[in-house]
């Protein structure tokens, strides 16, 4: 329900409205105050770790002092009064003689004198001034004394900071010398086994694995840089021939023979180019190393070498005496078979008919040895070093030998470093080539059952 509009009285005033209200004046607009400059930052304060050291020792020594003169101090104020006190207190006299009471017996006796009264305990004005000037004394001394003891303190700091920060400095000046191409620098490791000792035989481990790992990558490289230089040029030639004969059997129009002859003539040089392919990758990763290696014994290796090349020897006549002692190296199974294949195939085909061949294995001391000598044409001795570099044959006839690719020594040299060890080449007077292989032994003793059952075999040309 709607209510009724009811009147406004008229005895009450009307409210005036707010728009006619007179605006309240503001606050008066205060003007922007300059800012004021900042203050220039203090440079930092930086520290040397002896420095630092230094510091800590003397501030050390400094609190100490200053709380050792404290405490001192209030001791001194506290007992110094009480001895003080002591010291001056005067002595209570003694009662004089009284009357004697035997001389007249009905005299009253004398009165009990007066209770002594209690010593004034309270310190006279020279005994406060003596206090005073003894505690005043004290702290003079006492600082003077600690001045020069920090001071002291702050020499033997830096010193001894010195002394304790010098191994540092020195691994700090070895880091600073060793580079990609300096890494034969080791740190010096002191005779107390402390906390430095063990950080320079740290240090000195890592530099020992960053140089095997950057003679590990310079050897890869090295062994894929001659594997790209040698297959470019070795390939070039029998490239170059089957281009040749195809050019020349193409021109005109060939017969059934003469395609056939080109055909043998490309699968003869395929033939090649594979061999080639395959001693250089065997090369590359001969130069790259071994991984896996467990104890081989090479009169085995010899043996079984032998056995596969029987028919060519039988073919060229050749005579081979043996002499195999167990001979266990510590290497992979396939590259020493390479080695001891490559090794047998060069005193093959380096050799006349009717030559000889003598074999000889065994252990000396560390390492084990194998030895082959053949009769062949006769070697220079400048030639010597050249004969381990790849597709270098020699001089004379060795320069003809077909069927081979050049890459059979410098497989067994690649073979020989990655099992750290030694490859020797000694040309012989009356011709022919001897070579002396030395391998670190194994630990174990195995006695090869392949070296010792080939002891002494000569094999004759039928």
């Amino acid at each position: 329900m709607r209510l009724p509009h009811l009147p406004r009285p008229a005895h009450l005033p009307r409210l005036p409205r707010l728009a006619h209200l007179p605006r309240l004046a503001g606050p008066p607009h205060l003007p922007h105050l300059p800012r004021l400059p900042r203050l220039p930052r203090l440079p930092r304060l930086h520290l040397t770790a002896r420095g630092r050291l230094t510091l800590l020792y003397t501030g050390l020594v400094l609190a100490a002092g200053v709380l050792l003169t404290g405490l001192t101090y209030l001791l001194m104020r506290q007992h110094l009064g009480m001895r003080l006190t002591t010291l001056v207190r005067l002595p209570v006299p003694a009662p004089g003689p009284g009357p004697d009471p035997s001389a007249n017996p009905n005299a009253n006796p004398p009165p009990a004198p007066d209770p002594e009264p209690l010593p004034d305990l309270r310190l006279p004005p020279p005994v406060d001034s003596l206090r005073d000037l003894t505690l005043s004394a004290f702290l003079t001394q006492s600082a003077i004394a600690l001045a020069v003891v920090t001071v002291l303190a702050a020499l033997s700091a830096w010193l001894v900071a010195g002394r304790v920060l010098r191994p540092i400095r020195t691994i700090s000046a070895t880091a600073r010398r060793l580079s990609a191409e300096n890494l034969f620098e080791r740190v010096p490791v002191g005779t107390p086994a402390d906390e430095l000792t063990t950080l320079s035989a740290t240090i000195n481990g890592m530099l020992d694995r960053i140089q095997h790992g950057i003679a590990e990558r310079d050897r890869v490289l090295h062994s894929q840089r001659m594997f790209t230089g040698n297959a470019a040029h070795e390939l070039r030639t029998p490239l170059a021939t089957m281009t040749t004969a195809i050019e020349v059997t193409l021109d005109g129009e060939p017969s059934r023979a003469e395609l056939l002859a080109m055909a043998a003539d490309v699968e003869a040089e395929v033939a090649k180019s594979r061999r080639i392919l395959d001693g250089l990758l065997l090369l590359a990763r001969s130069q790259a190393g071994s991984t896996t290696r467990r104890p081989v014994d090479l009169a085995g290796l010899v043996t079984a070498s032998l056995g596969a090349a029987a028919d060519e020897l039988s073919a060229r006549r050749l005579t081979t005496r043996t002499e195999l002692g167990p001979a266990v190296a510590l290497g992979e199974t396939v590259l020493l078979e390479r080695l001891v294949d490559n090794l047998v195939d060069n005193a093959v085909r380096h050799n006349h008919a009717g030559g000889h061949i003598e074999i000889v294995t065994g252990t000396s001391g560390t390492e084990a040895f194998l030895r082959i000598a053949n009769s062949g044409p006769v070697i220079a001795p400048d030639e010597e070093a050249r004969l381990l570099e790849p597709f270098v044959r020699g001089a004379g006839a060795r320069l003809h030998v077909e069927g081979g690719t050049g890459l059979g020594l410098s497989i067994a040299q690649a073979v020989v470093t990655a099992h750290a060890g030694r490859l020797l080449p000694t040309p012989r007077p009356t011709g022919g080539l001897t070579l002396s292989v030395h391998l670190p032994a194994a630990d174990i003793g195995v006695a090869g059952a392949g070296g010792a059952a080939g002891a002494g075999i000569s094999h004759q040309p039928p």
